[in-house]
């Protein structure tokens, strides 16, 4: 009989083995769970990593997980650079969308001058802040709306 068991150290066969039953159910249904890890690293000349952008690639979606670059080097670029970078490579590998969350003492209003729109929010998470999720097409379609609403996303 199986039991809850709390794990402190996750490797990578155990995370394999946690993900197999819910990629069995989803590939059954036409849609693999098989995510595609996607990073850029933000280097200085020394070589020393001073930000970067980790993500990943799963149906035709490109989920932005983290990104950050380190305070000296806010406000010249380099997250609209990371970000764009990603959206090339997502939109080279067949991906139409992209979506990411952050929070109201983040970066949302950086990610909505990149063109996301917010399609969610969870208030008080963490308390007194909002958590904020937002999605930007990638690629021109019939789905793809000209302008949308305030607050959605349609897809």
């Amino acid at each position: 009989m199986p039991h809850v068991e709390r794990m402190t150290d996750l490797t990578p066969a155990d995370r394999a083995a946690i993900v197999a039953p819910l990629d069995a159910f989803s590939r059954e249904r036409g849609f693999p769970w098989q995510p595609t890890p996607l990073a850029f690293a933000l280097r200085e000349e020394a070589g020393s990593i001073v930000g970067g952008l980790i993500g990943e690639i799963n149906w035709g979606w490109l989920r932005i997980e983290i990104l950050a670059v380190a305070e000296e080097f806010r406000g010249d670029g380099w997250g609209r650079r990371l970000v764009e970078e990603a959206e090339r490579t997502a939109v080279a590998t067949g991906c139409h969308g992209a979506w990411v969350d952050t929070f109201s003492f983040q970066a949302p209003e950086f990610y909505r001058r990149l063109g996301y729109h917010v399609f969610g929010e969870l208030p008080d998470y963490p308390a007194g802040q909002t958590r904020y999720f937002l999605a930007k097409r990638l690629t021109e379609g019939e789905a793809a709306p000209v302008a949308p609403p305030a607050g959605t996303y349609p897809i």
